[in-house]
């Protein structure tokens, strides 16, 4: 089976995914050597009137929710060109921090829309990258042949845009779909060409398989990561200390840092040192957690040459002092698994005090093989049938899901109590809450822009197009009774 890459590109309504749509996605195949195949694929998807977006996101992308509706599609629509004409067999999805960020709104795009969330990333030989983090370990660990930029108070940054400008790589357009696609192949290219070896290495280590390979055989391996400071590249040596409790994946210690101060720490302050703070300088927990199908930028120690030990203010003797520090810490391994069920907890009451709605429930079970049967017919069938496969489903969040998929994807085909159902969704969407629902907060978001005077003329026609949007997608108390 030939394998090609798929860089794509979204730009959405909001930055989380559970809440947030896709407006637009566009995207390039290349072959394994990055050469163009075929068209580039641009496509608006319609923002359905139960949603509210973030006015910043709005100014960044400049899509207003009246363009996506004029010149979009479904996305029922989309996804089946996307399924029959962008998923193909042994297409390798990638791009520019796509594996935190845009795959997870396609993950639940999917899940909306009675596709199996997980499908399309690894079925027929298809699989996912990401090149931030190969950018990150390129700059860490071969950097010669690119140029690198730093942020305006002189920090490393990898942002696209500072590296497409400083390496002279046409990037017209950034926070456009497309032209953020056009910008990542041309950084990839440019690392392909000054550093085929390490480009072709990480890219044979996008599988969860070659990934636990490296890292369960104990031994200390190269690691970029974003949680990493960009002080030193965003870089590290890090070791496996113990499987992870509730993931696909590994907890690692950063070896950097002397574990002493850590291994006799109880769960409950392990807890508190691991929780993210704004301080930068406030302690912090030096454990990752590494999950093994998120693609990490990883390598054995052996690639950690002596410029690099330099670059990256790290030698080999202190990575082996910390090393036989952390052997037999048992209970610091005891505690840091507790710690974990301590901020799993935590999360998952902020989630349900947040989020009650079906649509954010994506991670809550696999579906069963039965009903990802009747997520097919449902697929295929006339708008007029797909109220009728409801009392089918054994899973109560495809029960729920039904009705928004028709009303979202087929409004002229609602009967008049779908309808009435429909109106009824939407009050509670967008007006629960008084002061503090949706509307309430996208309407205050937008005055507090309007009277900045860092917002742009153009920007003050984005945010009146936005308050008529607002206004338009006001629900009726009337109507739905």
């Amino acid at each position: 089976m030939t394998r090609s890459l798929f860089f794509y590109d979204l730009e959405t309504s909001g930055i989380n995914p559970r809440s947030a749509r896709i407006m637009q996605f566009a995207g390039q195949r290349t072959d394994l050597k990055l050469k163009p195949i075929g068209e580039p694929v641009n496509l608006l998807v319609k923002l359905t009137d139960d949603i509210v977006p973030e006015p910043d996101a709005i100014l960044i992308t400049g899509i207003t929710p009246q363009q996506s509706r004029a010149e979009g599609i479904t996305e029922a629509e989309f996804l089946k060109i996307f399924s029959e004409e962008v998923a193909v067999p042994g297409t390798i999805f990638t791009g520019f921090n796509t594996v935190r960020f845009d795959d997870e709104f396609m993950r639940y795009l999917h899940y909306r829309n009675f596709y199996d969330p997980y499908e399309w990333q690894w079925q027929d030989d298809r699989s996912r990258w990401d090149l931030l983090d190969v950018v990150r370990l390129t700059r860490a660990l071969r950097p010669d042949g690119i140029k690198w930029p730093f942020d305006s108070t002189g920090k490393p940054s990898n942002r696209l845009e500072l590296l497409t400008g400083i390496n002279g790589l046409e990037h017209t357009d950034a926070h456009d779909a497309l032209s953020d696609v056009h910008a990542t192949i041309a950084m990839a290219r440019l690392i392909y060409n000054k550093q085929t070896k390490l480009f072709d290495y990480l890219l044979s280590m996008r599988s969860k398989k070659a990934v636990a390979e490296l890292i369960d055989s104990a031994q200390p391996f190269v690691y970029a990561t974003g949680k990493y400071s960009a002080e030193f590249e965003k870089t590290s040596v890090a070791v496996k200390i113990a499987d992870h409790p509730t993931r696909q994946g590994a907890l690692v210690f950063d070896l950097r840092h002397d574990p002493t101060n850590f291994i006799d720490k109880s769960a409950a302050e392990l807890a508190e040192l691991w929780r993210y703070k704004k301080d930068p300088l406030a302690p912090r927990l030096p454990v990752k957690t590494l999950q093994y199908n998120r693609c990490p930028a990883v390598a054995p120690l052996g690639v950690l040459d002596d410029s690099s030990q330099a670059r990256l203010s790290l030698d080999v003797k202190t990575i082996q002092a910390n090393l036989k520090k952390l052997s037999g810490a048992t209970s610091f391994v005891n505690n840091l698994h507790q710690a974990v069920d301590i901020l799993n907890q935590e999360q998952q009451t902020r989630l349900l005090a947040n989020e009650l709605d079906v649509d954010t429930q994506l991670y809550d079970d696999f579906f069963s093989k039965a009903d990802q049967t009747i997520m097919r017919a449902v697929r295929a069938a006339q708008p007029s049938e797909i109220m009728e496969f409801q009392d089918r489903f054994k899973d109560s969040r495809l029960r729920a899901l039904l009705p928004l998929y028709k009303a979202r994807n087929f409004p002229k085909s609602l009967t008049p109590e779908e309808m009435v159902e429909w109106e009824s969704y939407r009050q509670r969407a967008l007006l629960h809450g008084g002061d503090q629902s949706r509307l309430a907060k996208f309407f205050k978001r937008l005055e507090e822009l309007a009277k900045s005077p860092q917002t742009t003329a153009e920007q003050q026609y984005l945010l009146e197009e936005l308050h008529l949007y607002g206004e338009s997608i006001m629900p009726d108390p009337d109507f739905a009774g």
